[in-house]
């Protein structure tokens, strides 16, 4: 019998895998083998299955803190320590992250901007500090950029722009995308990288046009980036490296369903309580 393999098995393989290789239902194998056991056990091995939910929900992108957060929102009591001791028995893991690259090209000598963020992550409004940047994607076809505006108050990617080649025009369309977005006010701080991108007068002169000042980070130093480096992290090992995409255009919509449908109204996010930064702005109104 199938479920008796399994359970006969389980210390040597996660029993997701063996239940998918089977063809039946982890929820089936454990109320099969629920039938004997303690409360304890029944308790362990629902939580179990709800666990398995979520990662199937979130495709993967979840460890144990924000599983424990999903949970908690449901109504399932637990603590973080037993969603992590489960999910080590069942073999469940968020997925990876790989070795950082760098693409800024800041050997130009257009003028640069001074580091007003200062490393000022946590701002207490909305459209006070965003922060940009750009990274690529591989395809068939060959590269894709794409350039991304954040909000650092709620981390909600605001603006963005997709293309095959990495100029000016790429990073002008993401920022005037969140100015539309977002009608900011007075006294915004866009913060980016000293790449020619950004310190190209074309960029530089939108940002004056709109009334916003420019920020950038010092010479090699990623930290005074950081969020913006961290959401292209959390991108790609979330949903990047888990793609072949065919063409730049099948790419292009896959990003945009992950980071507006996912990212924005549905990840849980540490620096935010374990809020998306929807519900973040939603909860937190200005």
């Amino acid at each position: 019998m199938s479920y008796a393999f399994i359970d006969e098995h389980r210390a040597r393989w996660p029993v997701a895998w063996m239940c998918d290789a089977l063809g039946v239902s982890t929820a089936g194998y454990y109320s099969w083998g629920l039938r004997d056991a303690s409360p304890g056990e029944k308790r362990r091995e629902k939580l179990t299955v709800e666990i398995e939910a979520v990662h199937a929900e979130v495709k993967g992108r979840y460890g144990s803190p924000r599983i424990h957060a999903e949970l908690a929102a449901r109504g399932h009591g637990c603590c973080v320590n037993t969603v992590a001791r489960l999910m080590r028995d069942a073999g469940i893991a968020a997925k990876t992250k790989r070795k950082f690259r760098q693409t800024t090209d800041s050997n130009h000598t257009l003028p640069v901007a001074e580091n007003l963020l200062d490393r000022q992550f946590d701002p207490d409004r909305p459209n006070g500090s965003w922060v940009a940047d750009i990274t690529y994607i591989p395809t068939r076809e060959g590269w894709l950029y794409l350039a991304a505006v954040e909000d650092l108050f709620s981390r909600m990617v605001v603006g963005w722009s997709m293309d095959a080649t990495m100029t000016s025009r790429l990073v002008v369309d993401a920022l005037e995308s969140a100015v539309l977005r977002r009608l900011p006010g007075s006294e915004l701080v866009a913060h980016s990288d000293r790449g020619s991108q950004y310190a190209s007068e074309h960029y530089q002169r939108v940002l004056g046009e709109e009334g916003i000042t420019c920020s950038m980070s010092r010479r090699g130093n990623c930290w005074d980036n950081a969020p913006m480096e961290s959401f292209f992290a959390t991108l790609k090992k979330e949903l990047i490296h888990d793609e072949d995409y065919a063409t730049r255009e099948a790419a292009k919509a896959s990003i945009f369903e992950y980071m507006e449908t996912f990212y924005n109204r549905v990840r849980r996010h540490s620096a935010l309580g374990y809020l998306s930064p929807v519900n973040y702005e939603a909860t937190n109104p200005q």
